[in-house]
Parts: C-alpha cells; structure tokens; sequence
C-alpha cells in the first residue's frame, strides 16, 4: 500500500513530451532557426566561425534543459532574478500557537 497518489491537476500532465512547455519549444525553435540562418549566411571554413553559428542553439538548448527541483534551466534563472531583485519580508504566525503567547500580544495592542 505505500502508493502516491497524484493529483489530477498535475503539472507533468500539462508538459509536452512529459519535460517541455510551449515557451520551451517555441525558444528552442528559435534556436535552431538562428542557427541554420547562420549557417546560410556566414561561410563556415573555418572553426571559429563554425562554433559562432552553433551558439544559439547551444544556449537555447542549455536553457530548456530540465534540472532537479526546477522545471529548466531558465525557470532557476528566473527564479534567482525574482529572488535578488524583489526581495519580500514574510511575517510567519506558525500554526502551533500557545494561547499563552497570544493573551500576551493581545495586551501588547
């Protein structure tokens, strides 16, 4: 009996492939389509020019990699953003509350 039982709102369901959102998809996309422009544009003889031209790819794809506790690469990114740039105070009550410390408050007001 030591079975989970998932919601049926559950994220993975929504995911394409089981792994990918569509912004995921779209971005990698993009990705690619940046890179075989480049690769039409650019002549690439040589390595360095070659290694330019799969860069976006490259990076597109790092981003969608998905990583233990976020959804990708680009959702941890975010997060730290979020976290360093819109930093909240939260006022935590708890949920184990003696009555005594609560008389005490009361009176303080």
């Amino acid at each position: 009996m030591n079975g989970y039982l998932v919601p049926a709102n559950a994220k993975r369901g929504t995911l394409i492939l089981n792994l990918f959102r569509p912004f995921d998809i779209i971005l990698f996309g993009v990705g690619i389509l940046i890179t075989l422009l480049l690769f039409v544009i650019i002549p690439t003889g040589e390595t360095i020019t070659m290694i330019l031209a799969c860069l976006p790819v490259g990076i597109t794809g790092f981003l969608v990699i998905p990583i233990p506790n976020y959804h990708n690469v680009l959702c941890a990114i975010q997060s730290i953003i979020k976290f360093y740039s819109e930093r909240r105070n939260y006022i935590w009550k708890g949920w184990c509350f003696y009555e005594k410390f609560a008389v005490d408050e009361e009176q303080k007001k």
